[in-house]
């Protein structure tokens, strides 16, 4: 069973192989949006691109689904370690930042934290 370790929120979830990134994050209460997606997202559909989360780490480089044809026309411009919550289906353990445009107070600290702990397979 994957774990999904959520830097932001200081938050190890478990999850099924195969469980969709967004779902779980929503399920889990967890702040996936910022305010604009908070005041309107698109359901899930890759549409509104406000569900972006970065991709510091996993256990394997399949940790997730390879980028979908929504993310390559949505995220041309954005690094090449985000991804759209909506679009990713988790394969093994791997390490988020949800909502990496928004500033993070002792962001290296923690992502070292995130980064150096090992994640359970």
């Amino acid at each position: 069973m994957p774990t999904i370790r959520f830097v932001r929120e200081g938050r190890d979830v478990k999850c099924s192989v195969g469980a969709n990134l967004r779902q779980i994050a929503l399920r889990e209460d967890l702040g996936l949006y910022g305010l604009k997606g908070n005041l309107g997202n698109c359901g899930g559909c890759g549409q509104c691109i406000t569900c972006f989360v970065e991709v510091l780490g996993g256990n394997s480089p399949d940790a997730l689904s390879p980028l979908t044809e929504v993310e390559l026309a949505k995220l041309k411009r954005r690094p090449k370690s985000w991804r759209l919550a909506c679009q990713v289906i988790v394969n093994s353990s791997v390490i988020i930042l949800t909502r990496p445009q928004a500033p993070l107070s002792n962001s290296r600290k923690l992502i070292a934290a995130a980064t150096n702990a090992p994640l359970p397979d």
